[in-house]
């Protein structure tokens, strides 16, 4: 079979006319008051990044200790971190020690303080990979999640595109032409070592971890019509989940790995679809838009964000599944959910925005490297 050149993930952005500003986003705003804090007995490096962490988590405040409710007593000996947690009658909370780099003990030791003090997960230590331009091709990078910590994974020198990174953070697959034809690549995020798992004639992209890791759901073409496949986590044992005349692209898994929500474009415009994870008939998702891509589901189940064209421009919806109610919460593309479910992350404009989604406080992440698309959040 001839091989397909086709890059699905962008597929339907080049229908678009040209950009224009979308309408302000609407953003509902909790008014629940955050957590007094403070910190002891930690500076430099540590110190600067663990309250960065726990400011950035929306949770806490920072005030002096005699006013706290928690304080945070932190000790660094080297190559280890104790931290201790203790109430405002003195009794310990939270007694841990973390290993690592100071900056890797800073994040971990804020991830416990999230989920000891709020029951949420943290996002400190997850890692975000993108797809930027800087040196004139597209590349793949990873960051980890307050923006510092940059590596340029691949050095390809052609397309790579479509990361997406296991949900404990140690690998990732992409799509990539380095071969002349669009195949999937994994990456041992440890070792650096990366092996072409997907290759079957036709197009292979969009490939999307299962949540414990152990499968893929991807596009692929190798039957004629580019259809949607869940395959083992090295690319074996394809499965084809649909038959349709359209195009399937962006799969995102539920969290329990049951289903899976994908675009397809049989209607004229591309709209999100469900459908279990063993296969079955795709149930169209009422968004009230009119134009839909790039879906991610969020960990706890309940939302899912995802692209809307607006004005000719794209803006990031969440919809709840629950209700089915959709709201835009900016303008921007490719939106992805850290652990929390509260946090996105998605391109706007060149740069890698994060975006408190109950609060509203957004900070920007990473720029100047040139155009940067498709972050995915460890989680």
């Amino acid at each position: 079979m001839k091989r397909l050149l086709v890059l699905l993930p962008v597929l339907f952005a080049f229908a678009l006319p040209t950009a224009r500003a979308v309408e302000a986003p609407t953003i509902t705003i909790s008014k629940s008051d955050r957590l007094t804090i403070a910190l002891e007995g930690v500076s430099g490096e540590v110190a600067k990044t663990l309250q960065n962490d726990l400011t950035m988590s929306g949770y806490f405040k920072f005030v002096p200790a005699d006013s706290a409710a928690y304080v945070v007593r932190a000790v660094s000996t080297g190559p280890s971190l104790a931290g201790k947690v203790a109430d405002r009658g003195g009794n310990v909370v939270l007694n841990t020690t973390k290993n690592g780099t100071p900056r890797q003990q800073a994040h971990l030791l804020a991830d416990d303080i999230i989920q000891t003090l709020t029951g949420a997960p943290g996002i400190a230590g997850g890692k975000i990979a993108f797809v930027a331009n800087k040196t004139g091709s597209k590349e793949i990078y990873t960051v980890d999640s307050d923006g510092a910590g940059l590596v340029q994974l691949t050095r390809d020198n052609s397309i790579s595109v479509g990361p997406h990174l296991r949900p404990d953070g140690r690998a990732l697959v992409y799509t990539g032409y380095k071969s002349g034809y669009a195949d999937v690549y994994q990456v041992d995020l440890s070792s650096g070592s990366r092996s072409r798992i997907i290759k079957f004639p036709g197009t292979n992209t969009g490939a999307s971890y299962s949540p414990n890791g152990s499968r893929l759901a991807v596009t692929l073409s190798k039957d004629g019509n580019p259809e949607l496949y869940v395959t083992s986590a090295n690319g074996g044992n394809p499965r084809r989940l649909t038959h349709t005349r359209g195009v399937e692209s962006a799969p995102t898994w539920s969290p329990d790995g049951d289903e899976i929500i994908y675009v397809n474009d049989d209607r004229g415009t591309p709209q999100l679809y469900r459908i279990p994870a063993i296969g079955g008939t795709g149930r169209l998702i009422a968004t009230g838009h009119g134009y839909n891509t790039e879906p991610d589901w969020s960990p706890d189940g309940k939302k899912v964000a995802f692209n809307v064209r607006q004005g000719g421009a794209f803006a990031v919806a969440v919809l709840e599944l629950a209700t089915g109610q959709t709201r835009i919460v900016a303008e921007g593309q490719s939106p992805s959910w850290g652990a929390n479910s509260r946090h996105l992350v998605f391109a706007q404009a060149g740069a890698l925005i994060l975006l408190d989604a109950q609060s509203g406080q957004r900070t920007t992440l990473i720029s100047g490297l040139g155009s940067v698309t498709e972050p995915t959040w460890s989680r």
